[in-house]
């Protein structure tokens, strides 16, 4: 996967190997409780696919659509599925990077020097993640030996088995419930990409934007990053402080940005507030009929999701934009009521119209705005 000579920027494998090696052992079960935990997982899935379709009314009957597949998974598993998708999303960005330090001389042996650092800092991050995912649908999913994904470049859902368990454990809730509501979040992101056939090539051109408008030296990236390294670990500078200093409590996104990316960056927080928030509402939505304890899971778990475990848990946090992620479940969450409270679930599902329906980052925060641009436009 590293190319002798540096001719890739991360040692893709040293990242997974490095992930897996620091990656928290998960939560002690037997093997028949470990067999039991994924068969109703799987159940869980399949049976949210009704439940999110018929709530959602996304997908119209006799429009089936492309099959794709439910994976759960380890924390390893996670990990692996996780840099299969990066590799593939980043390469047009280290592709670029790379022909800016192909000319240098010696780059070759620091490509090969800096791609290892890279891919062990990366596999950190990784390990540090791999502990707190409950579930992804994974958009840009490259099928790999061991883990297949839809046809034609389709995703796939990922339930990370021990996350699930040690989450239930940890609030003391119903595992059924809790098992089914968290299927119930991760069944939506799947409706929203193969209910809506042009969402995920949007996203992917959206980022894809983002990354061509980088336009900073390899070297500068991996000082940014130091930086960053440094603020988390309190080894800043010295006159630099969490709250104060040029990159003081920004995120691992901010550090890198350069300005030309800042609206790029604005539209796809507006799209992944949407997705996120409209997933919470559903799951919230659906969960009065089919989860008896959701009331307590989502009061429990909206605690745990509000605080950090620790001092080091809020700076990685806020280092890797988490935070970022946690406002736009709430954001989110709260457009998509106000929308469906003002205009229904089929007035609210015009936002999946085409790109130009898509709320903007202002009318996240406003509701009313996107109510007044897209029905006025569409009613006239």
């Amino acid at each position: 996967m590293t190319s002798i000579g540096g001719a890739e920027m991360v040692d893709w494998n040293l990242a997974v190997a490095t992930a897996i090696r620091l990656a928290r052992p998960g939560p002690e079960v037997t093997r028949d409780e470990a067999r039991e935990i994924v068969a109703e997982l799987r159940r869980h899935a399949k049976a949210s696919e009704e439940h999110v379709r018929g709530y959602t009314r996304m997908i119209p009957e006799g429009h089936e659509p492309a099959d794709t597949p439910v994976l759960v998974v380890d924390r390893a598993g996670w990990v692996r599925a996780n840099v299969a998708g990066f590799r593939e999303l980043l390469k047009p960005l280290f592709e670029k990077m790379q022909e800016r330090r192909s000319g240098n001389p010696g780059s070759a042996v620091l490509g090969a020097v800096g791609g290892k650092v890279t891919g062990v800092e990366l596999g950190m991050l990784l390990s540090f993640m791999s502990s707190r995912v409950l579930g992804q649908y994974e958009t840009f999913a490259p099928p790999t030996r061991d883990l297949p994904s839809g046809a034609d470049g389709g995703g796939r859902l990922l339930l990370v088995a021990p996350n699930i368990v040690h989450v239930e454990r940890e609030l003391d809730v119903d595992p059924h419930d809790f098992r089914l509501w968290v299927a119930l979040h991760e069944e939506t992101h799947r409706t929203q990409f193969t209910g809506v056939p042009w969402l995920r090539d949007h996203l992917q051109g959206e980022i894809q934007s983002f990354l061509a408008e980088t336009d900073v030296d390899p070297t500068t990236v991996v000082e940014r990053l130091r930086e960053a390294a440094q603020s988390l670990t309190g080894n800043r500078a010295e006159g630099g402080d969490d709250n104060t200093g040029t990159d003081g409590g920004r995120s691992i996104v901010e550090l890198v940005q350069t300005p030309g990316q800042r609206e790029v960056l604005g539209r796809l927080t507006a799209v992944m507030s949407l997705l996120e928030g409209h997933a919470d509402y559903v799951m919230d939505g659906v969960g009065p009929q089919v989860v008896p304890s959701v009331a307590e899971i989502r009061e429990k778990f909206q605690q745990r999701r509000a605080s950090g475990a620790s001092r080091l848990d809020l700076a990685l946090r806020k280092l890797l934009g988490l935070d970022a992620k946690l406002r736009q479940y709430r954001d989110g969450e709260r457009f998509v009521r106000a929308v469906v409270e003002e205009v229904g679930m089929d007035g609210f599902n015009r936002v999946w119209t085409s790109p130009n329906t898509l709320p903007t980052k202002a009318e996240i925060a406003k509701p009313a705005d996107w109510v007044a641009r897209v029905h006025r436009k569409t009613d006239s």
